[in-house]
């Protein structure tokens, strides 16, 4: 079935087709669930898999598939799926809504109603209100632009909930609590968005605007510096600055692309 489903993908990924990358996704999906109906399905990597993103957290009692559908130049879907630790089969099913949510930072939203993006990293956390785990994920947006995503994940009686205040901020554009960070830059771009073990923070490029070269308007580009987030007291605190040095180099003029056609989602190297 492995083998089925890696063509499968290829076709959601890469088909010409409009056609065929929607008729791909159909039958992607039911013979995924076919699949994990297997008993100890979880233990299984599916290494093969590459154009699903398959990423675990530490305590492994879940683990996150995600991947993406080519609708047009100006808009990609996300599905996924959780999928529990247990000999039968507990699964939930992410609907990508995010071109309906007005204020994704600021919202709680459910597997449901999710912010769509491929999950290229988990990070767990402990808050007063329990678990929670940090998902990075990568958003292709549209033509011009791309997104990462820092979203939250925990179970609330056993259902999952995306999003939480955990956020705090000073910064003059963010509002002081935010359920999830967005960061939206160039599709000409490369920008860093991550857990950084030996900073033990979350690190992202500063963005400055530009006016973008194709006649899409302003756009952001890193400048070599970096933001970041660390973890105090189960929230998540602001740092505007992580290096005190200054790069030997400027920014460069033209921002290095980005590469979507390498198969980073199982790396977690974003």
């Amino acid at each position: 079935i492995e083998d089925t489903l890696l063509v499968l993908s290829y076709g959601v990924l890469k088909d010409t087709s409009d056609v065929r990358r929607f008729a791909s996704v159909e039958a992607f999906i039911p013979k995924l669930v076919k699949v994990l109906r297997v008993p100890n399905s979880f233990q299984y990597k599916f290494d093969r898999l590459n154009p699903i993103s398959i990423q675990y957290q530490a305590d492994s009692i879940f683990r996150v598939l995600t991947w993406q559908l080519f609708v047009d130049d100006n808009y990609y879907r996300y599905y996924g799926d959780i999928q529990m630790n247990s000999r039968e089969l507990k699964l939930f099913p992410l609907v990508d809504r995010s071109f309906e949510i007005e204020k994704p930072m600021e919202q709680e939203l459910t597997n449901n109603n999710w912010y769509g993006a491929l999950c290229y990293r988990i990070k767990q956390f402990d808050t007063p209100q329990g678990r929670k785990y940090l998902l990075f994920g990568y958003d292709m947006h549209s033509l011009f632009r791309r997104s990462k995503v820092l979203d939250v994940l925990s179970f609330q009686e056993g259902k999952p909930v995306f999003g939480a205040p955990v956020f705090y901020s000073e910064h003059p554009t963010y509002r002081h609590q935010l359920h999830r960070v967005i960061v939206e830059y160039t599709a000409e771009a490369t920008v860093t968005l991550n857990y950084d073990v030996g900073l033990e923070m979350v690190v992202f490029d500063h963005l400055i605007e530009i006016e973008g070269k194709h006649g899409e308007g302003l756009v952001n580009v890193p400048d070599g510096s970096y933001e970041g987030y660390k973890l105090v007291n189960g929230r998540w605190e602001y740092i505007p600055k992580v290096f005190d040095q200054i790069s030997e180099e400027p920014p460069r003029p033209s921002p290095v692309l980005e590469d979507d056609s390498k198969s980073l989602y199982k790396s977690g190297k974003q």
